[in-house]
């Protein structure tokens, strides 16, 4: 079978969705299925990092798309890369051949528009595969107005593409339920979180003692959110924390990876002339297990807007390590349905807009300080392992192929 993943970034990108749509697609091709990468070929986080236009890596084609990599810094900077994005896409889909499976992502914004177009240009099948939704994400930002001219626009080529699907792959209850309403039936959505990465994402004693002495947190506890800084994930409660907990010098908080929101972090330390925040890159991979075990506390972030439109992947690979975790969000949503599954213990949970709560939570975290991983916790991430995960949404893929 042909298969075509088609995203923003892929391999070598260390952001989640290439992260995910890497081990797909090496899962596809160990599946015995020829594989076509369709990505752009700047990193995502980090647009000076370029990557070449054509390869084959481990047996799969990587076609790269030319953007600007104008960043993120302005609203005018995104639309032209995702224009440029869109553009270049289609010129090379048109000249590649038919796909059976067209798995499209959701970067840039309604990219599976482009995929269903494609297959009904060409044929073949189209998955979805929802990392998050647009333009409801944007309009939860505040960066669209509902209801006006372009969201009804893009929301009508949404609901289009959507309804076109054989298969769409929701990651949580909520987000299939966003999509029933939309109109796609019931029998077309696989809901299936993402998977831990299991071959990267292990406790590392030896690598957490190497991380923290070289980032100067030997003795200190860490207080961790690793991953995407976005509007989507508000860490006002946690920057505050920092500034009202400094006075404790053992408490670190440590921000790691990337995003639109990392700066704000660092203008907050800097304004306020925080000792106790770090701010680091994207990990690599090879790295990635003994940075995620330098964590005393993991900190999961959900706004409240944003339930069933964006999904917390990384409470996977905290679960595996089995650290205790700090989830700051709304009642309602998948972070409690996955804490509701484990004994009361290493894990607490807080509402948004409720800081002094959070900094109540560490300092209790504090006081018991991690010694080891909790068993109960990583029990539970073998419901989610790759190769529980990726087994079936490969069985999905393959499956709306034959029906093409």
């Amino acid at each position: 079978m042909r298969v075509l993943l088609l995203n923003q970034c892929f391999y070598p990108d260390h952001v989640a969705t290439a992260q995910y749509l890497t081990e797909l697609a090496l899962g596809l091709k160990e599946a015995g299925h020829e594989v076509t990468v369709v990505a752009s070929s700047r990193g995502y986080d980090n647009p000076q990092n370029r990557y070449p236009s054509h390869e084959v890596w481990r047996g799969i084609d990587i076609q790269r798309i030319w953007t600007p990599g104008l960043g993120k810094g302005a609203k005018w900077r995104r639309l032209v890369d995702f224009a440029s994005f869109w553009l270049s896409a289609t010129l090379i889909l048109l000249r590649l051949k038919k796909f059976d499976v067209t798995v499209c992502l959701t970067s840039p914004p309604l990219i599976s528009t482009l995929g269903t177009a494609m297959t009904k240009i060409k044929g073949g099948a189209v998955v979805p595969w929802i990392m998050d939704l647009n333009p409801d994400e944007a309009v939860a930002a505040g960066w669209l107005k509902a209801g006006g001219l372009v969201e009804r626009v893009l929301s009508l080529l949404q609901r289009w593409s959507f309804r076109q699907a054989s298969r769409i792959i929701a990651l949580d209850r909520f987000m299939a339920a966003r999509l029933e309403a939309k109109g796609v039936p019931a029998e077309v959505i696989h809901t299936d979180p993402p998977w831990s990465h299991d071959a990267a994402v292990r406790y590392d004693e030896d690598g957490r003692q190497a991380f923290r002495a070289e980032h100067g947190l030997t003795e200190k506890f860490v207080v961790m959110y690793s991953g995407n800084h976005s509007p989507c994930h508000p860490l006002d409660a946690l920057l505050e924390s920092a500034h009202e907990l400094v006075g404790q010098s053992h408490i670190h908080f440590l921000f790691v990876g990337g995003g639109s929101e990392l700066e704000k972090v660092k203008r907050f330390r800097d304004r306020h002339g925080l000792p106790n925040i770090t701010t680091l890159p994207y990990q690599p991979m090879a790295k990635l297990a003994g940075s995620l075990s330098s964590a005393d506390l993991h900190t999961v972030v959900l706004g409240d807007p944003f339930v069933g439109i964006v999904h917390p992947c990384k409470i996977y690979n905290i679960l595996a390590l089995g650290i205790p975790f700090l989830t700051l969000g709304p009642k309602e949503s998948h972070l409690r349905d996955l804490a509701t599954q484990l004994p009361p213990g290493d894990h607490w949970a807080v509402e948004n807009g409720h800081p002094a709560e959070v900094r109540k939570m560490i300092l209790l975290a504090a006081e018991r300080r991690f010694t080891e991983p909790n068993p109960a916790a990583q029990s539970l991430a073998k419901e989610f392992a790759m190769e529980v995960l990726r087994s079936r949404l490969i069985q999905v893929i393959e499956e709306a192929g034959k029906e093409s």
